[in-house]
């Protein structure tokens, strides 16, 4: 049977302490949506994804395209409304006529397994509805607003209820139809189905347990892990007539460069190297390749920046750096201050938390005889409470 899925991420998640919305909190070197996608998809049971989002987030879903890759199962992306219900139904309607079932699941549940997919799917197709279920493990309290007498339900017959949520697709947008009539307030989509046809019938799966919604600054700081992180990087450059000699981002006269796709910036991208290591994301190799041409002769300053996003984006800040410039010539001293400096400024530290030092090796090695200069570099992040 065809199955389409819509992939919630419109919310603000205001409850989880970010300044962003909680989908695109990076881990690991991927996104909470990115993750979610993948798990979606590794169900294949999915014919497509139609992905709802805010337009205020459109220009984000493209930083983060960019940095994770396009994912082929999301074939539709709409904006979404003011209320959960006006963006499930801006994402139901832009699934394909001819569909079948249909799924709608939180973007803030990337823990969702495939069987926990397929689950809900067969329910669906054999009931018109199939929403993932858990059982209670507290015991519950009812209170009455009014005279506030507390009611205490039968733990056994209590059921937490997640997403994804599927349903037999016509059933559900005609059950949509009827709550938008009426303005049935809803806070789920089991909720408007329903109000719609009565009841809907619960699944089970592996896996239900863990499929836990990201919502509290506790769900994040979880993800982050430690609270330092410590990277180190290297480099190393050929000197070579005709090039610009830049150190961190400082133009160094001198009768050679150093030899590379960007401008070579040996200091930058040992620094680089340190701060991806620190968080876990490989090197600016990976990053920047240098079979890309858009990073021909590119500022590794500029770069520097790019790979400061990503700090931001998990939730990390860079707390101090320590560069060492291995050259025999030459000399220098006199441009020190200006490279700290520029490393204090575009890794947003105070100028005493951007250490850049330079020595020689006594004429001995690549660096001894000119051929070349190297650095080494180490970062020290910390978690942005």
């Amino acid at each position: 049977m065809s199955a389409w899925c819509v992939l919630l991420a419109a919310g603000r998640g205001q409850r989880s302490g970010l300044e962003e919305n909680k989908v695109f909190f990076r881990w690991r070197g991927r996104s909470v949506l990115s993750r979610c996608i993948d798990a979606l998809a590794s169900a294949e049971a999915y014919d497509g994804i139609v992905l709802v989002l805010s337009e205020a987030d459109l220009p984000r879903y493209r930083k983060m395209v960019a940095l994770d890759g396009a994912h082929p199962l999301v074939k539709r992306v709409v904006t979404g409304g003011a209320t959960r219900r006006e963006s499930s139904c801006n994402g139901l309607r832009a699934v394909p006529e001819g569909t079948e079932l249909v799924s709608v699941h939180d973007a803030a549940r990337p823990f969702v397994t495939p069987e926990i997919v397929r689950a809900t799917l067969a329910d669906a197709a054999k009931f018109g509805s199939g929403v993932i279920s858990t059982p209670v493990t507290d015991t519950i309290k009812q209170v009455d607003p009014e005279t506030g007498w507390v009611n205490t339900p039968e733990r056994s017959e209590l059921r937490a209820v997640q997403t994804p949520q599927s349903f037999n697709y016509r059933m559900l947008t005609a059950a949509y139809a009827r709550a938008v009539e009426e303005d049935f307030p809803a806070t789920d989509d089991a909720m408007v189905f329903e109000h719609a046809y009565g009841s809907v019938h619960l699944s089970e799966a592996p896996g239900a347990d863990e499929n836990v919604k990201l919502t509290l600054p506790r769900d994040f700081a979880a993800l982050r892990g430690p609270a330092a992180r410590v990277g180190s990087g290297y480099d190393a450059h050929r000197l070579k007539e005709g090039r610009r000699l830049v150190l961190c981002g400082v133009d160094v006269p001198h009768d050679r460069g150093l030899d590379g796709h960007s401008d070579a910036d040996v200091a930058v991208h040992a620094l680089m190297d340190a701060i991806l290591g620190a968080l876990g994301e490989g090197d600016i190799g990976g990053h920047f390749p240098d079979s890309d041409e858009r990073y021909r002769g590119i500022s590794s300053m500029l770069l520097l920046g790019r790979v400061m996003e990503i700090v931001r984006a998990r939730g990390l800040r860079v707390d101090n750096v320590d560069v060492t410039i291995v050259a025999q010539r030459p000399k220098l001293a006199p441009y020190i201050q200006r490279m700290r400096e520029n490393l204090a400024a575009a890794l947003g530290v105070d100028f005493d938390c951007a250490s850049v030092k330079a020595t020689t090796t006594e004429r001995m090695g690549f660096e001894g005889e000119e051929i070349g200069i190297s650095a080494q570099a180490v970062a020290l992040l910390q978690r942005e409470e």
